[in-house]
């Protein structure tokens, strides 16, 4: 028997096995809960004022009980933890992040479940705290207005001018993002940063030839 061999059978003696007891398991999985739960009311808080998923909150909890799941199992047995690499190395997460906060989330979640598995449950504690913290502060903090999209479609070409007078009157800064004319009907957008937003479209509305004028945030939602 070579010295690899010996090597070999000496680790996978040493970390074959690692008995873990049926209080630790219990204490790992009821802290888990808990904490997934306090994740998904902040969550569920945060994104009150805008479009919320339930499928997608609920499946944060349950990621962090599976997160912590998966490394005991990982402690328990060497041969194990390395199929479950091998396993876990095809998996893909294919669904589309429309919001950069629920990235967030999503590595909160498994962050949990990893930290709890591992028993640092004082850790999982205090990041939970911090996170938390950093959110709040950094989601209250004032922001300067973000530009929006006017979208504007008329059918006579000449009151481009007369638009872009409004324009000028209500915003500062604007910038002609696009223009397509067919069969004699101008469609044009234009980035503005307006306050008085209502007034803003009401008065191109009323412009003669004007069929439609929509204020369009950046995150895709239709204010008027």
């Amino acid at each position: 028997m070579g010295f690899k061999d010996v090597f070999k059978k000496s680790f996978l003696e040493g970390f074959t096995s690692m008995d873990i007891s049926a209080g630790r398991i219990m204490a790992t999985f009821a802290v888990t809960c808990i904490l997934a739960c306090y994740v998904f009311l902040i969550y569920r808080l945060m994104t009150r004022k805008s479009f919320y998923s339930k499928g997608f909150n609920v499946s944060l909890a349950a990621m962090s009980v599976i997160t912590a799941a998966i490394i005991l199992a990982m402690q328990s047995n060497l041969v194990i933890s390395l199929g479950m690499v091998g396993a876990l190395s095809i998996v893909r997460f294919r669904t589309a992040i429309k919001d950069p906060m629920d990235l967030v989330f999503l590595f909160w979640s498994i962050s949990i479940g990893i930290i709890c598995g591992a028993g640092l449950y004082e850790v999982a504690l205090l990041t939970c705290l911090v996170v938390t913290i950093l959110i709040l502060v950094l989601e209250n903090l004032p922001a300067s207005r973000a530009p929006m999209m006017l979208v504007v479609n008329v059918t006579d070409v000449d009151k481009e001018d007369a638009v872009l007078d409004i324009v000028k009157k209500y915003s500062k800064y604007y910038k002609v993002k696009s223009r397509n004319l067919t069969a004699g009907t101008l469609d044009m957008v234009v980035e503005v940063r307006v306050k008085e937003e209502s007034a803003f479209v009401k008065e191109v509305s009323a412009v003669d030839t004007v069929l439609s004028a929509s204020l369009i945030a950046h995150d895709g939602e239709v204010t008027f």
